[in-house]
């Protein structure tokens, strides 16, 4: 029986979702993969690719898809509180870079969802390569409701 207090009991796939939304567009493009999912939580997770490389120089991702990365990942973590694959529209994601990725490791984005009002909801996250206590990035940002709940 589902329990309307866990999304994921309602019949909601996180890991199908996210198959879902990378198989066209730019998440296609990056090729961002699912990686675990929580109650109001989701990770995802970027390879290093030599076509998203933002200064050839050093060799570093571009700060593009990491952003996509992070937009994708809390986008998830909305879904899984709502208990459904629902229209949203990102109001507003805030990106602090603490440091550039590590060249040639697999980025990390945490996204989760820790308020739900009717019409918003309110996202924050972080990205690593590897290790958490080290991040690339913090994000704060919101999404708007777009379906007539």
């Amino acid at each position: 029986m589902a329990d309307p207090a866990h999304p994921a009991s309602q019949g909601f796939d996180p890991a199908a979702a996210a198959r879902m939304v990378a198989a066209f567009g730019h998440n296609g493009a990056l090729g961002a993969r699912f990686v675990a999912h929580g109650e109001d939580w989701s990770e995802l997770a970027l390879d290093y690719r030599a076509d998203l490389i933002g200064d050839e120089a050093s060799g570093v991702l571009a700060s593009g898809p990491i952003i996509a990365l992070m937009d994708m990942a809390t986008s998830i973590a909305v879904w899984i509180r709502r208990g459904a694959f629902k229209p949203q529209a990102t109001l507003d994601l805030r990106i602090d870079y603490l440091r550039a990725a590590t060249p040639g490791r697999t980025v990390i984005g945490h996204g989760e969802c820790y308020r739900l009002t009717r019409r918003v909801a309110f996202v924050r996250g972080m990205a690593h390569d590897g290790d958490p206590d080290d991040p690339i990035a913090h994000v704060a940002g919101t999404f708007m409701m777009t379906d007539e709940a």
